[in-house]
């Protein structure tokens, strides 16, 4: 299983995150794959439904920008995102620490 197998349900997570800078889709995804060091490559057809989910959602709110004589969609995090990007952190912070304890035979 490869690691964004493992790691597939937790989209929402990873997008949160990296959206805690304001990013354009691309921006997005390279972020994405550079700070996880290739682990997670995701695919436009992947992202941008996410991304509209969860600006339906209101974790997300975007707007149009011209940059480099280009129009781009950049997307933030909303107060609303704000919280859940915390809470699902602390999620996830109690799931590995479960798993380790599991794993490590505690």
């Amino acid at each position: 299983m490869s690691q964004r197998d493992a790691f597939s349900g937790h989209l929402d997570l990873l997008l949160l995150a990296a959206l805690r800078t304001p990013r354009h889709g691309y921006a997005l995804i390279d972020h994405v794959r550079q700070a996880s060091g290739g682990a997670f490559d995701y695919a436009e057809g992947t992202i941008y439904p996410a991304l509209r989910r969860l600006e339906g959602e209101g974790l997300l709110r975007s707007s149009w920008v011209e940059a480099e004589g280009r129009r781009r969609r950049v997307y933030q995090l909303t107060r609303k995102g704000e919280r859940a990007l915390e809470g699902r952190r602390r999620d996830w912070e109690r799931f590995t620490t479960s798993v380790r304890a599991v794993i490590e035979g505690g």
